[in-house]
């Protein structure tokens, strides 16, 4: 619970335009929970009160929030926390991480699990394992949080010697950078492919939804830049908090 506590000395204490102090104040607030999604914000009459400024000051910061995409607003009864939707832009390859910091989202994972095992034959095939049933990948499953809610079930595939590293790494952010940076592994393109379904059972399990409830299914088999497959993912969102942006040329 939020304390009532008048906010006019952090104001004090900062060379930001008030409306930009009160904006990242309340972002703050959204992102760490105190505000939880679909809650309806103090008034602009007690946040006015709360941080001793006009309300168009206050309408300025809430305006900002609202553009931003992180609160709406409901005729005659204020502004409410926005729950989290990802807009993910298809123009270059980045992970999900990356392309919500570019937004002002917070992004982060949970590893659910991480192991070795002998992958189905779509697996092998995707990341040309060849024929032998023996073959052996690195599987990592983890979910995946905008704001701190669960959005999407992400299960990677990785050949041994690509992710066997990664089980001595933080995982809690995005997989690319690790790929680049540690592994040294350049990255090249990734093939999409975007399917509608049903949240199977380990997919409502990890997200707190129903086997009613639509997903949206992304595939994504990734290659280094000599083209070599090196991470074959499933991704799986709630349907109502995901959108993948195209942007085409017709030349």
């Amino acid at each position: 619970m939020e304390s009532s506590t008048p906010d006019r000395q952090t104001l004090q204490e900062s060379p930001q335009p008030l409306y930009v102090q009160i904006k990242e104040t309340l972002r703050q607030r959204i992102l760490d929970g105190t505000y939880q999604p679909h809650q309806k914000l103090p008034s602009e009459s007690e946040l006015t009160r709360r941080f001793g400024v006009s309300r168009i000051t206050i309408r300025q910061a809430l305006r900002d929030l609202h553009n931003e995409g992180l609160i709406f607003s409901s005729q005659g009864k204020g502004s409410f926390v926005s729950k989290p939707k990802a807009v993910q832009n298809v123009r270059r390859l980045e992970g999900f991480g990356e392309a919500m910091a570019a937004q002002g989202y917070e992004a982060t994972a949970r590893v659910v699990s991480i192991e070795e095992m002998v992958p189905p034959k779509n697996v092998r095939d995707a990341l040309d394992l060849g024929g032998a049933t023996s073959g052996s990948v690195v599987e990592v499953k983890r979910v995946r949080y905008l704001n701190r809610v669960p959005v999407s079930l992400e299960i990677s595939y990785f050949p041994l010697d690509v992710g066997r590293p990664l089980f001595n790494q933080d995982l809690s952010g995005d997989i690319f950078p690790i790929l680049e940076n540690l592994s040294g592994i350049p990255l090249g393109a990734a093939n999409i492919s975007i399917d509608a379904g049903l949240a199977n059972s380990e997919v409502q399990k990890e997200l707190g939804l129903s086997e009613a409830d639509p997903v949206l299914q992304v595939e994504r088999l990734t290659h280094d830049r000599s083209g070599r497959p090196i991470d074959y993912e499933f991704l799986f969102f709630s349907g109502d908090s995901f959108k993948y942006r195209f942007e085409i040329d017709r030349s």
